[in-house]
């Protein structure tokens, strides 16, 4: 108990010292996150990732491929309006050299397809298809329904999912790092290796608030832009992956914080996380870039995981939460035993 500039021990028994050390630390760690604006932010970042999905990203509505028809002697009189003519074949050329339009050259006697290639191959095969969809239209073709959502909500989706994954991922990591740092400035650390307070408990009262704040976030993301009704659907799977996740990062974020001895160096953590290991997963997850490298990247599994709890697809296997437990218990405890060893040092 704080009297002025001392402490005083207060001697409890048994569970009642046991819910009051609990109760005191939560108080403490709470206060820590009003002081440091988290909530703020927080609020701030839903406000601002809702508005950029309604108000801009469904209105960007990309056209589908533009094809161009390069045909000289006007043999391709079945080709429709929606296919748009060039007067030679340097200018389809140049007209496709996007990446994204795509040529039928039907100067030959049989039509061929041109364009170069965006780097996908899926991309590019659905390109390559929609030409001669256009080029053939009377010819039957075996469509599969693969899904229920719109356009809108499909795009819906993914954008919440990116940002989700952002802020728990990039966002999270920084959170409860910046609160022990804080800690560190005040002396906090070292008041707390001169109490009889186990160090899993420090880490349970921090960690426990960081993830009853994500959980809240994302469950307030999900409602706020994909809809009630929607949003309540895919819910339950989507707070599992985003408490996974929460998890995850915050017990990474707090054991290099306990390691590093400055921010600034925290810092240049944090930026290479948000570049260099973050970008790799969301261009393996939305664009189909394929590298085999990535299946052995751990975000990977983490960032598809909550992608498909947002499609309601199959959910994970029991080996992927396996590993999950495994790597959450791994952290918890590497986390707690390094917290000890700085305790140790400060006292």
């Amino acid at each position: 108990t704080h009297f002025g500039r001392y402490l005083y021990p207060i001697y409890r028994e048994g569970a009642d010292f046991m819910r009051y050390v609990v109760f005191s630390l939560l108080k403490k760690d709470f206060r820590l996150m009003l002081a440091s604006k988290f909530f703020l932010l927080t609020l701030g970042s839903l406000i601002l990732y809702s508005c950029y999905i309604n108000l801009v990203y469904v209105r960007l509505d990309q056209e589908i491929y533009p094809v161009y028809l390069y045909d000289p002697m006007g043999v391709q009189s079945t080709a429709p309006s929606a296919a748009i003519r060039s007067e030679s074949a340097e200018q389809m050329h140049q007209a496709c050299s996007d990446g994204y339009s795509v040529g039928i050259d039907a100067s030959g006697r049989v039509p061929r397809i041109y364009m170069v290639s965006s780097g996908i191959r899926r991309t590019d095969n659905s390109r390559a298809a929609y030409a001669v969809s256009l080029l053939f239209p009377d010819s039957e073709t075996k469509t599969v329904v693969i899904g229920t959502n719109t356009k809108e909500m499909k795009n819906r989706r993914e954008i919440t999912c990116e940002f989700l994954f952002f802020e728990l991922s990039a966002v999270g990591f920084l959170g409860l790092a910046s609160t022990l740092f804080k800690e560190k400035q005040m002396g906090v650390i070292r008041v707390h290796s001169t109490l009889p307070v186990s160090q899993t408990y420090i880490v349970l009262s921090k960690l426990v608030l960081f993830l009853a704040a994500d959980l809240i976030f994302a469950a307030l993301l999900t409602l706020v832009n994909l809809g009630v009704s929607q949003g309540l659907s895919v819910l339950p799977a989507v707070m599992i992956q985003a408490g996974i996740l929460s998890v995850v990062m915050a017990l990474t974020g707090f054991f290099c914080a306990v390691c590093l001895q400055g921010f600034r160096q925290f810092s240049l953590l944090y930026l290479i996380l948000a570049v260099f290991v973050t970008t790799p997963v969301f261009l393996a997850g939305q664009t189909g870039i394929s590298w085999k490298w990535i299946r052995y990247h751990p975000m990977y599994h983490l960032f598809m995981a909550l992608k498909n709890a947002y499609f309601g697809m199959k959910p994970a296997g029991n080996i992927y939460y396996a590993i999950c437990a495994a790597a959450v218990l791994s952290l918890f405890m590497l986390v707690c035993r390094t917290l000890k060893h700085e305790m140790a040092k400060e006292g």
